[in-house]
């Protein structure tokens, strides 16, 4: 019973040294919002309005077409294919190597655009 009587008395004391420092905290959070609050914004300078410069006329831009990333066009290539297409047909049409076609198809399943009916062959989800 002394041993619980000591413990619980400990506990208390602990609990008390929580809820002082938790107090501290709070003031110094409240001391921080006050001073945000006081601190003026800068007022803004006006400036004059100058002249306007006459800009020589811009030559057209050609557009530069986006590249497709390896995930697009592997999901192109199955998404044109009706039965489906297997890891050596995308290769071959892709050009790229058996690991950057794998990492594709396996973004494509996780995003769940892609399905496989039997192994190694996919289709459009």
């Amino acid at each position: 019973m002394k041993a619980l009587k000591k413990d619980l008395q400990s506990m208390v004391k602990s609990l008390k040294a929580l809820t002082q420092k938790a107090e501290k905290i709070a003031q110094g959070l409240d001391k921080l919002e006050k001073a945000v609050a006081v601190k003026k914004p800068k007022m803004k300078t006006t400036v004059k309005a100058k002249p306007a410069k006459r800009t020589p006329a811009r030559k057209a831009t050609v557009k530069k077409t986006k590249e497709l990333s390896a995930t697009d066009t592997v999901l192109a290539i199955i998404k044109r294919s009706g039965k489906g297409v297997d890891i050596a047909t995308l290769m071959k049409r892709t050009g790229s190597k058996n690991q950057r076609v794998r990492d594709a198809l396996y973004r494509l399943k996780k995003q769940g655009k892609v399905k496989n009916i039997s192994k190694g062959v996919y289709v459009k989800a």
